[in-house]
């Protein structure tokens, strides 16, 4: 399974796969835990809502949220 605290935890998905994460959880802590490569280059989607750069430390994930990490490049996107 991907990363998670220790103890009971919520399902969240993070790029199309299922995690068991202890709440709370900050966009910023997920980015950490999924150990992100450039973190500074990555746009993050909440419920395909995207979540503002500045938003990251204190946005708060719940229960069934869909999180995709994405990366822009020129010519499109990859995950």
């Amino acid at each position: 399974m991907s990363p998670s605290f220790r103890g009971p935890g919520v399902m969240i998905t993070v790029n199309g796969k299922i995690q068991d994460i202890k709440l709370p959880v900050t966009v910023l802590k997920l980015i950490q835990l999924n150990d992100v490569k450039q973190p500074d280059m990555v746009s993050v989607q909440v419920n395909e809502q995207f979540v503002n750069r500045e938003d990251f430390p204190s946005y708060q994930l719940n229960e069934g949220d869909q999180v995709e990490f994405l990366y822009f490049m020129g010519g499109g996107s990859i995950r």
